[in-house]
């Protein structure tokens, strides 16, 4: 792993769904197997150039996105490398029978993208707003769950998906993502990337969390508290190996997901401190809440997924400390 951080965050000009358009298009050109199937969003997904380049190797099967996991598990089957697609909650809770049963214990090969994950779903609202997915699929044995931040780190993650075996679930943001990192960046599968030292409190997040908890440990920063920032971009296999270094270096722990608090990060964080080694764990995420209509900034607000919330955590965890 060779996580290279960006000169300067800002907004990336290209969006993540047409870097994952891209990449697709240039594994499937090295290799046959490579197959793309879609819910009926192939134009939401940027997925239109893919179909036309690879029209045989292209499966848009319309709103059935349990059929479609069938049918990725069929292609699996057959020797090919199936990368399925819909909005996240889609992708996640409404076929997660397919993705246990079919995928997951029938030991196939199949990546699932689900897209707008969180409050980014933003105006397509509380139905189409997965606040549960990576709850949901965690239950699911062997799976691998990852959260890309920025398009250099879903590029490389999708590359190295292809060339692995197993069943994979991608939490895709669609739009721009925040850089974070520069071209040339490598990432391991299952370890986390520390983005910013420090020695007083630990802020483990991931994905629109990763820049919040950057602007919060600068916050802090000024108020003489030091904190560490860890990308834990793989929900499972969680690195523990970080969480446990962390707790010991630090003695606080904080986390931060765009998710329900239960049984996502928060969660899996918790289950890893409580067995190793016990500090103080504060919790930034959304309180069982269900999603509802309105721009992301707003959304991040109203659930309280900004920098302020967590720079609030951090301080009740520092002042827990023994």
């Amino acid at each position: 792993m060779s996580a290279i951080l960006a000169k300067q965050r800002s907004k990336e000009e290209q969006e993540m769904r047409t870097v994952y358009c891209e990449t697709l298009m240039e594994l499937a050109g090295n290799d046959q197997r490579v197959v793309v199937l879609d819910a009926d969003l192939m134009s939401s997904m940027g997925m239109i150039p893919f179909g036309k380049a690879f029209p045989e190797r292209t499966f848009n099967v319309g709103i059935q996105e349990a059929n479609m996991i069938g049918v990725a598990a069929g292609l699996s089957a057959t020797g090919k490398i199936p990368f399925a697609h819909s909005f996240a909650p889609f992708a996640s809770r409404r076929c997660f029978d397919q993705i246990f049963l079919s995928c997951g214990y029938a030991k196939l090969n199949v990546r699932i993208g689900g897209s707008d994950p969180g409050v980014t779903a933003a105006f397509n609202g509380g139905t189409h707003m997965p606040l549960e997915d990576l709850g949901i699929l965690r239950t699911v044995p062997n799976i691998t769950l990852l959260e890309p931040t920025d398009s250099i780190m879903l590029r490389d993650l999708i590359k190295q998906t292809a060339g692995l075996y197993g069943v994979f679930y991608i939490r895709l943001l669609r739009k721009s993502a925040m850089k974070i990192y520069e071209e040339g960046s490598t990432f391991e599968i299952g370890k986390a990337v520390e983005v910013k030292a420090g020695s007083d409190v630990t802020i483990i997040a991931t994905g629109i969390m990763v820049e919040e908890a950057l602007m919060a440990a600068e916050s802090l920063a000024v108020e003489g508290i030091n904190a560490r920032v860890l990308n834990m971009f793989t929900l499972k296999p969680i690195d523990k190996e970080a969480i446990i270094r962390a707790a010991k270096e630090t003695g606080a722990i904080v986390t931060a997901e765009n998710h329900n608090i239960i049984n996502g990060l928060g969660s899996a964080v918790a289950e890893v401190i409580a067995e190793n080694v016990l500090v103080p764990l504060e919790r930034v995420g959304v309180n069982d809440q269900f999603g509802e209509v309105g721009p992301q900034n707003y959304l991040q607000e109203k659930f309280g997924l900004t920098a302020a919330n967590i720079v609030d955590k951090v301080k009740k965890a520092v002042a827990r400390k023994v």
